[in-house]
């Protein structure tokens, strides 16, 4: 299958996924997949930058990388739909909810870094795409918290792809303007 159908299958099968439950992006009526296309479009245009991203392998976990989290889909689900390494690499971008919620990014950031290369630009390339204008209801704690976070992304995933760590380098100074 080429990569231009491997991104339909993917975005619609996620799609259906996210609004199975009536997921939208927080804070607005908007579609998941709007979300999921967003990261999708940063590695796209990463890897125009970069030598290092296979999209054939990154488009597709970008376009799942919050059904294992979010959804009742099940890693298996992605295996038999997409093979083993995509699967692997949706589930170390997926939290373990049976952690304590301050582990589970550590936890989720180990896992990212023990598989290839583009499951980091994934991880930094959904970040990119979060730190948009927060939702309304979010305290300046929740906010700050929010930017803290992303911190540690930048610092646990650096070496992971110049391009994108300067994309969230830039955005993490135009959010530090909402706390």
């Amino acid at each position: 299958m080429n990569i231009q159908d491997t991104y339909q299958k993917t975005l619609l099968f996620a799609a259906r996924q996210h609004q199975s439950i009536g997921q939208t992006i927080p804070g607005t009526d908007l579609p998941y997949i709007i979300h999921l296309s967003n990261v999708a479009m940063e590695l796209i245009i990463a890897a125009g930058h970069s030598e290092d991203i296979n999209l054939e392998f990154a488009l597709p976990v970008a376009l799942l990388h919050d059904v294992i989290e979010d959804t009742p889909i099940k890693v298996e689900d992605i295996i038999d739909e997409y093979g083993n390494e995509i699967a692997l690499g949706v589930l170390a971008l997926s939290k373990n909810k049976s952690l304590p919620n301050a582990l589970q990014l550590p936890d989720s950031l180990k896992r990212i870094k023990q598989q290839r290369s583009e499951i980091a630009c994934v991880k930094l390339a959904d970040r990119i795409t979060n730190l948009q204008a927060p939702p309304s209801i979010w305290s300046r704690e929740k906010i700050a918290d929010y930017y803290q976070e992303s911190l540690l992304i930048k610092e646990k995933l650096k070496g992971s792809n110049a391009f994108l760590e300067s994309r969230l380098e830039n955005k993490l100074v135009e959010y530090s303007s909402y706390f």
